[in-house]
């Protein structure tokens, strides 16, 4: 694994490390897959290291896009209740344990909100049909809660373990804004790795789960 790079400005949809392998054999594609729980991106050895963080961003930005297409519009709660016990294991190191996670259709001024008493957290139907990485940022927000109560140092300390929650809260506040809405509006009440495909396999990396061609430069006239 030595022969591998982190990018750690960027996260996969799910939180996954970003991972980086250049190729002597590789030429004209860069290729992004699933591996071990991380994203393994592949890419020409003759890259300069802006092109590397460019295609890295490209490649994750797509990897998030075509997953969002394919996610289901509406997850049922007992899939939203499976995905928070993964973000409480991947993030908050299984702490966070929630008796129930339901959609509500009543939280038209919230995403989430949840209730430490009895564990139960709540999620607007808004976010039905949102990207992945966005609904389970604010799974996260509301696992946090579970925890911690208020928006102090320690929330902000939990929540920072979510790598892409900056993402996600620059998606929501554009949703927002367009909906004419308040901001991230959360409350607490007292009460299998798929693949993508996307251009033309190398043959030298042919396991990779999916590729993009590298145009060449064009020379400015």
């Amino acid at each position: 694994m030595n022969d591998l790079v982190l990018h750690e400005h960027v996260a996969g949809p799910r939180g996954e490390r970003v991972l980086v392998r250049r190729s002597a054999r590789r030429r004209r594609t860069v290729s992004i897959s699933r591996r071990d729980g991380d994203l393994l991106i592949a890419i020409p050895a003759t890259f300069s290291a802006r092109q590397e963080r460019q295609w890295v961003t490209r490649m994750v930005d797509q990897l998030v896009s075509k997953e969002a297409r394919r996610a289901p519009a509406r997850r049922s709660d007992d899939a939203l209740l499976r995905m928070a016990r993964e973000v409480s294991e991947l993030h908050l190191g299984g702490r966070a344990h929630p008796s129930s996670v339901t959609w509500s259709s009543r939280q038209n001024q919230r995403w989430g909100s949840c209730t430490p008493t009895d564990g139960t957290i709540r999620l607007s139907h808004q976010l039905q049909g949102m990207p992945d990485y966005v609904v389970r940022s604010v799974m996260m927000h509301e696992l946090v809660h579970l925890l911690v109560p208020g928006h102090g140092p320690e929330f902000k300390a939990l929540m920072a373990n979510y790598p892409l929650a900056e993402k996600a809260q620059g998606f929501l506040d554009g949703v927002s804004w367009s909906k004419n809405l308040p901001g991230h509006g959360t409350e607490v009440e007292d009460g299998a790795d798929g693949e993508i495909d996307s251009g033309i396999d190398d043959a030298a990396d042919g396991a990779a789960a999916g590729t993009s061609p590298v145009q060449p430069a064009r020379r400015a006239r």
